[in-house]
């Protein structure tokens, strides 16, 4: 008998998510992924530089092995327990993405198209993103995993409004540069 594995239903994950988010407010602390490259470049030792990365790295040990989990866990779906990567897009959205250039779009959650880094604008899109990415993470006070889940489930009016930033720059991205970049 062959098993069959889809994604799980947005109920099971979303009630583990509040698990795992009373778990971390019971203990005292709060839910972050960009906090965890702070942890390992002062691990590295970049604190003797920079007065940013100058704090007690140990108390984020348990971070770290979050993290970890995640990706490890994310590995194991991926290769053990996905049968089927594609996914199902609206027929529209399949004809403008093959103008874009996406020859293969619902064939799996990442396009090949984006994770080709042998041209100049590849490299060069990677960097700026990365760039934007790393200033807006440390401007807002944390990344979107931290203010969407963190953030608003501790009721911080700071947070909603950078979920709100969120939201509207990942529409604007999507709807007016995007096809101006592709």
């Amino acid at each position: 008998m062959e098993l069959i594995y889809g994604p799980w239903p947005w109920y099971v994950g979303g009630v583990m998510i509040v698990l795992v988010m009373f778990l971390l407010l019971m203990m005292g602390k709060s839910f972050g992924v960009s906090s965890n490259l702070r942890t390992l470049c002062t691990i590295c030792g970049a604190g003797n530089n920079t007065d940013f990365f100058k704090f007690d790295w140990k108390k984020q040990k348990w971070n770290l092995l979050v993290i970890t989990g995640a990706a490890i866990g994310g590995f194991i779906a991926s290769n053990f327990l996905s049968n089927d990567t594609s996914i199902v897009l609206n027929p529209d959205t399949i004809v403008t993405l093959d103008s874009l250039g996406f020859k293969n779009a619902g064939d799996s959650y990442l396009p090949t198209e984006l994770f080709q880094f042998t041209s100049i604008k590849s490299l060069l899109l990677l960097a700026v993103g990365g760039f934007f990415v790393g200033f807006g993470t440390r401007y807002a006070g944390g990344c979107t995993s931290g203010h969407a889940i963190s953030g608003l489930s501790n009721l911080q009016l700071p947070s909603l409004i950078a979920v709100i930033g969120f939201f509207i720059g990942g529409l604007t991205m999507i709807h007016l540069l995007f096809p101006l970049i592709f």
